[in-house]
């Protein structure tokens, strides 16, 4: 739905892309966007040797920025400023380097103000985290 109220707003589809424009650690971790539609995001990043913990596996904070990153992006695509006001995250298998993962944000529900959404991390196939959010929308449009 556009909105009539404000000429200068950004269409929601490209709201992603914009948001990944001026988001300097999303674009340090190497995230790109795959697809993106009202309320859904996929993106995927390759793991590189700066991101391994101790263990040589990924650092579980990659993983959680990647999905947290699939769903700022996801709930925002309804044209309004969105932020997170609740996330978590499991982590299902280790990751190491050269790894390709993808994340995909889909809305569960989504109301005026508060939505909920499931992102799945994957790497080809094989589930690697699970990751739940909950976001706030403003009345605030992207511009």
């Amino acid at each position: 739905m556009k909105n009539k109220e404000n000429k200068n707003s950004l269409s929601p589809l490209k709201i992603p892309q914009h948001m990944l424009e001026n988001d300097a650690f999303s674009q340090w971790l190497g995230i790109e966007i795959v697809e993106v539609q009202e309320g859904y995001c996929k993106v995927q990043m390759q793991i590189r040797k700066e991101m391994l913990n101790s263990m040589k596996k990924a650092h579980g904070g990659i993983t959680y920025s990647l999905a947290d990153t699939a769903f700022g992006f996801a709930c925002n695509t309804y044209g309004k400023k969105a932020v997170s006001i609740e996330t978590s995250i499991n982590h299902i298998e280790a990751l190491e380097e050269g790894d390709i993962i993808t994340a995909e944000s889909d809305v569960k529900s989504q109301k005026n103000k508060l939505g909920f959404y499931i992102v799945e991390v994957k790497k080809q196939e094989q589930m690697v985290a699970l990751f739940k959010g909950v976001t706030y929308r403003t009345s605030v449009n992207w511009e």
